[in-house]
């Protein structure tokens, strides 16, 4: 009883407070770099949808956190080398987000792009940093999870948004939660999930996803061949999520 009322005011501070100070943080200092007029469409300020999203980002991570883990330490953890640099990248992708209200004509039409990129770039920064120090975590996990799934859906939105890419490459998007909806669905209902596929094809497939998204949101990027490759870059993507379902749910040759 006591060791979780020691846990509680953490647990606040994790679910509130952080991504209350994280938004407020990154939405005024986005509108004192941005000019005074860029307002997005319906009256949205892209600078505060920015930190809206920064603030659902850390929220969805503090509130899956396993209470049990959350014991002393947890703040230096949180904002060690290795989470730090995953944290900038979240607020990077938090800030592409807020572009989704930005008309495309925008003059800083190129940000969605460069902060985008320099994510995606990252993405892979934190993890070596993480076994290089020994610091491997469960919340760096998942704040890796949560800000590549998140980035894989606000960059896209953004450049279907402003005709840079196809509406149906927003499947790419939706696949992740599609697949893990249809194994929820089987656990459901009682039946056996399996193993996924030892195979590194998916990570590899989803760099070349971010790599041409990243391409398609930059400004001069011709739209007409970004939208013709759209369809080669997205097809083996779909492919492998259906080939993970097929696996976990036995329907592959020696899978059971």
């Amino acid at each position: 009883m006591a060791e979780a009322r020691q846990r509680r005011p953490l647990r606040v501070g994790i679910g509130v407070g952080l991504p209350l100070v994280a938004a407020v943080a990154l939405a005024a200092l986005l509108l004192r770099l941005f000019p005074a007029d860029a307002t997005g469409r319906w009256g949205l300020s892209p600078a505060v949808v920015a930190g809206v999203c920064w603030a659902g980002q850390l929220w969805y991570v503090g509130y899956g956190l396993d209470p049990e883990g959350i014991t002393g330490g947890f703040w230096r953890r949180l904002f060690g080398l290795a989470n730090t640099v995953t944290l900038v990248r979240g607020a990077l992708y938090a800030v592409v987000a807020g572009f989704i209200v930005a008309p495309p004509e925008t003059a800083l039409a190129w940000i969605p792009a460069l902060c985008y990129g320099t994510g995606v770039a990252l993405d892979n920064l934190d993890g070596t940093v993480a076994r290089t120090v020994g610091r491997e975590t469960e919340i760096g996990r998942r704040l890796d999870m949560a800000f590549d799934t998140f980035g894989f859906v606000a960059a896209p939105l953004v450049a279907v948004a402003w005709g840079l890419l196809p509406v149906w490459y927003l499947s790419i998007s939706a696949a992740r939660y599609v697949f893990r909806g249809a194994v929820w669905l089987r656990r459901a209902r009682g039946l056996p999930v399996g193993d996924l596929p030892d195979s590194d094809l998916g990570k590899y497939l989803a760099g070349v996803q971010m790599i041409f998204v990243t391409v398609a949101l930059v400004p001069p990027a011709p739209t007409d061949l970004v939208w013709a490759l759209a369809p080669v870059v997205l097809a083996p993507s779909l492919a492998v999520f259906t080939r993970d379902y097929l696996a976990v749910s036995g329907r592959l040759p020696g899978r059971r």
